[in-house]
């Protein structure tokens, strides 16, 4: 399942949990995981530089197709030379394939096995996403990692819609694989199927013939209780390939993030980081911090005092307080930097701790300190 542009080392499964480290070989270098991806929807991860993000530890971010179809468009991205060029980030880049975005923003006209019939949410524009759109787009943007066209059902679907999504997602998944002829993009088939374990393992068997390089868990994370969450990924790390990325689409939160690597899986993304960020909230190592609070007033210790990020490093919380209830953009910035640096921390505890041996320990202090007073 290797070419001499991709390849997937696995280090070590810890034997009681299923924790996996390893190390994803791709054309704009190796990632190390477990890893957190953050997510750069528009060709920009929302307060951030690149530099930043890679000063931080970022080894790999997520554009998303939809958008950057939309605006500024996937050929304009082909002409300025690709993402990494459009975008000045040399390393790794995974595109999802836009499904979410397609049945979650837009005004739909018709889904179809042919495809999907929608309005843009900037211009209220008619639009026809099929499989080979998708691929034709994702080649123009020229991503490492790019997704499946698939169709996403909702928390709440019944057994039948829920089947019908799975199953036209693996047609789709067959027809995105005629198309797909780029060796320095890895093709990630996505297993659907909602709550129900026997469509997830259907959705699996007609995945597996495509998987070359990687594997995605879709349809998580959209509103169901986190405890059907695990319990569908305790289903499928059971069943999983072992040689390949396991990656789980939209799943970011610090706990989310230590249950999903406990369960095996080693790619994450979601816009949580930064979004909380931008509405005052900071990610630390005793929990969140909500820092408009009025207690943060004349507090002039750091946000997380196990942080040594930039913000961390240079500014109280009284300060960030102050930015965040003026209104000024440097907040979203300073909080997004340290959000996203916290969560990177994370994943290296993770990561050193099923090498060396000891994740259950490390999950342990994880969760006690959590329940500290941030």
């Amino acid at each position: 399942m290797n070419n001499e542009y991709f390849s997937f080392e696995l280090q070590k499964t810890d034997p009681e949990t299923g924790a996996r480290a390893g190390v994803f070989h791709t054309p704009h270098g190796d990632i190390l995981t477990p890893v957190y991806m953050p997510v750069g929807t528009q060709a920009t991860v929302k307060g951030m530089l690149p530099d930043r993000l890679a000063e931080i530890g970022t080894q790999i971010v997520l554009s998303n197709t939809y958008h950057l179809a939309m605006r500024p468009g996937d050929d304009l991205v082909a002409k300025a030379g690709g993402l990494h060029k459009f975008m000045n980030w040399n390393r790794p880049i995974l595109t999802d394939s836009g499904g979410f975005q397609v049945f979650s923003l837009s005004s739909l006209n018709n889904i179809t096995d042919e495809g999907v019939k929608f309005s843009s949410h900037v211009d209220g524009s008619k639009h026809m996403f099929t499989p080979e759109r998708a691929m034709e787009i994702q080649h123009n943007l020229g991503a490492d990692i790019v997704m499946a066209f698939d169709q996403c059902s909702e928390y709440g679907y019944s057994h039948e819609q829920a089947r019908v999504a799975a199953e036209r997602t693996a047609r789709w998944l067959e027809r995105c694989a005629r198309v797909h002829d780029d060796p320095k993009q890895a093709l990630f088939p996505i297993v659907q199927g909602n709550l129900f374990e026997d469509l997830r393992a259907e959705s699996l068997q007609r995945c597996l013939p495509f998987v070359r390089h990687g594997i995605a868990i879709g349809g998580l994370s959209v509103g169901e209780p986190k405890q059907r969450m695990y319990e569908i990924l305790d289903f499928l790390s059971r069943r999983l390939p072992t040689d390949v990325p396991r990656y789980l689409m939209g799943v970011g939160s610090p706990d989310c993030l230590v249950e999903g690597v406990l369960r095996g899986v080693d790619m994450f993304d979601c816009v949580l980081a930064t979004r909380v960020a931008r509405n005052g909230t900071a990610l630390t190592s005793r929990g969140k911090l909500v820092v408009r609070n009025g207690k943060y007033k004349e507090d002039f210790s750091p946000l997380d005092p196990d942080c040594d990020c930039y913000c961390c490093k240079n500014y109280s919380r009284a300060y960030l307080r102050h930015l965040v209830n003026v209104g000024e953009m440097t907040a979203g910035m300073l909080l997004s930097l340290h959000n996203i640096a916290y969560l990177h921390r994370l994943m290296r505890g993770l990561r050193e701790s099923i090498l060396g041996g000891y994740v259950r320990d490390f999950v342990r202090e994880f969760y006690a300190k959590q329940r500290e007073e941030a």
